[in-house]
């Protein structure tokens, strides 16, 4: 996986409660089939990944609950907003995402949407479910971070 500052990448939208609600175990970057219209409302960045989730069925990976507003300039040939749609992967990828979605506990949830070269992909991330206990612990750790951070700050001026 290639770093989030590579100059190639601009990101589109990013799922921020994904690892709130979910331990993410393995990331895998994915193209997804669209229509134009489709491309052209992802550019003004009119789409919400937050409820979507990815299932696989009879071989491939597809996207499901992704909200793609239609496109503003689009005709009566604009996209159904909720459309189930296509992710590219390999078929050993493919594979080893299937036995993970079958073993209990786990979901395929997308966390970013981004052009890499113009192209459009989508990072999935292999994810546990977590407890509330484990949300609330994570949201005192970040609180934690940020009062040593503020704390530091205040002591280095």
């Amino acid at each position: 996986m290639k770093a989030k500052n590579n100059p190639a990448e601009k990101p589109i939208c990013q799922n921020k409660t994904a690892r709130l609600n979910y331990f993410i175990d393995e990331t895998y970057e994915a193209g997804i089939v669209l229509q134009g219209t489709e491309v052209k409302a992802l550019r003004d960045g009119r789409v919400n990944i937050k409820d979507s989730y990815a299932d696989v069925l009879g071989g491939e990976v597809f996207l499901h609950d992704l909200h793609i507003s239609p496109y503003s300039h689009g005709n009566r040939e604009n996209h159904n907003p909720l459309r189930i749609r296509k992710l590219l992967l390999h078929k050993r990828e493919i594979k080893r995402l299937y036995g993970k979605s079958q073993e209990r506990g786990l979901s395929l949830i997308p966390l970013r949407m981004y052009f890499r070269n113009g192209k459009i992909k989508v990072e999935i991330g292999v994810g546990r479910g977590k407890k509330l206990y484990d949300k609330r612990e994570d949201i005192r750790l970040k609180e934690d971070r940020r009062a040593i951070e503020r704390g530091l700050r205040e002591r280095n001026r």
